[in-house]
């Protein structure tokens, strides 16, 4: 049978994580099982962005005068979108269960992983630009 979240769980196998997510706990208020998805939506957005930049940076922008800049400093964008992407799927578990057990949601510690990648792609391209001849 083919995966499909929209079967009732009894009609698709009973492995699949999220109908074992599901199947667990309470239902909470519909209003903030959306939220949390529009959190995890949002943060995918996010991480679409960064991905998208880190290609653009290491396929379109000119080279630089360092040499392997751009991808010095596309990588890691890269690598933090897809870092952003993957851990907004494992928080909105998290929730999504905390909610089900009528528990505290726990911390993100997505706010703080992204700000720190900012701040690193940050360094990098000011240091870039110090090395840039005729800066």
């Amino acid at each position: 049978m083919r995966w499909c979240l929209s079967m009732p769980p009894e009609q698709t196998r009973d492995t699949h994580w999220l109908h074992r997510l599901l199947a667990q706990g309470a239902d909470p208020d519909p209003r903030f099982s959306l939220a949390n998805e529009r959190t995890f939506l949002a943060w995918n957005r996010t991480a679409l962005a960064i991905i998208a930049t880190g290609v653009v940076v290491v396929g379109i922008l000119p080279k630089l005068d360092v040499e392997f800049g751009r991808r010095v400093l596309g990588i890691p964008m890269i690598l933090l979108g897809a870092y952003v992407s993957a851990a907004s799927l494992i928080e909105w578990r998290r929730n999504e269960d905390a909610m089900r057990h009528e528990r505290p949601l726990p911390r993100s510690g997505l706010p703080r992983v992204l700000t720190v990648g900012v701040v690193v792609v940050a360094v990098i391209a000011a240091v870039l630009a110090l090395l840039q001849h005729g800066a």
